[in-house]
């Protein structure tokens, strides 16, 4: 329980620090906030998961930082794949695509969000992990049991929510009539208009989100032949 505790709130922590610095970007880019991240809350989790991943992956073999380097490179990066298939499959959305940069692999990846993952990887390792470890280890055990749990139960009902946002954006992706992605992108957009705020923030923070869509009855025909 101790542990599970001490490194749920490294995950936490790691997220809200991934989503302050999307948010930060974002802020200089567009001139205006803009609520980064799947979740309602201000915390991104695939921050959380990549440090928690370089953290135990890595552990204390840190006396080459540049084999933590490449290993935070391939963490990151394969954690980054992997995250926007399951969520192209689960969705029919692609949320963000690096077609368009150099030297990516399947729009999922690119060198240039690659080599920002290893420089984060040590910067984590070698000044901010250490004192993240100070830091939560000053809490008296039973407070830091009421905080993980509290911020848990916080985290999972986020989830709940934002997957059956996801899954009604993905339904009504399915309604449509036609094979034309960008047609559906524009009705879908402007559904998510006509919808609540938590509709709105999924279009705010993937506003470049891309369908990979095709009719049912065409599916079938393919899967026949």
């Amino acid at each position: 329980m101790g542990l599970f505790a001490t490194y749920f709130l490294y995950f936490l922590l790691y997220s809200f620090f991934g989503w302050l610095m999307e948010v930060i970007c974002k802020l200089f880019e567009l001139k205006k906030f803009v609520n980064r991240g799947f979740l309602i809350g201000p915390i991104c989790p695939i921050y959380g998961y990549g440090v928690l991943s370089i953290i135990l992956l890595i552990g204390k073999d840190t006396s080459d930082i540049l084999a933590v380097f490449l290993k935070s490179i391939l963490i990151c990066s394969l954690l980054e794949y992997f995250t926007s298939y399951i969520m192209e499959k689960l969705f029919k959305a692609r949320w963000w695509d690096y077609s368009k940069k150099k030297f990516n692999i399947n729009g999922r990846i690119c060198l240039e969000t690659m080599i920002p993952f290893g420089i984060l990887g040590c910067f984590v390792i070698y000044i901010i992990h250490p004192s993240i470890v100070k830091l939560v280890g000053l809490l008296p055990d039973i407070l830091r049991y009421v905080i993980a749990f509290c911020f848990c139960f916080i985290y999972l009902i986020d989830n709940i929510i934002s997957f059956n946002i996801m899954n009604r954006i993905k339904n009504e992706i399915q309604k449509q009539k036609t094979d034309n992605t960008e047609q559906i992108r524009k009705k879908v957009l402007y559904w998510i208009e006509t919808n609540s705020i938590f509709y709105k923030h999924i279009k705010n923070a993937y506003p470049r989100f891309k369908i990979y869509y095709r009719k049912v009855g065409k599916r079938n025909h393919d899967e026949s032949n």
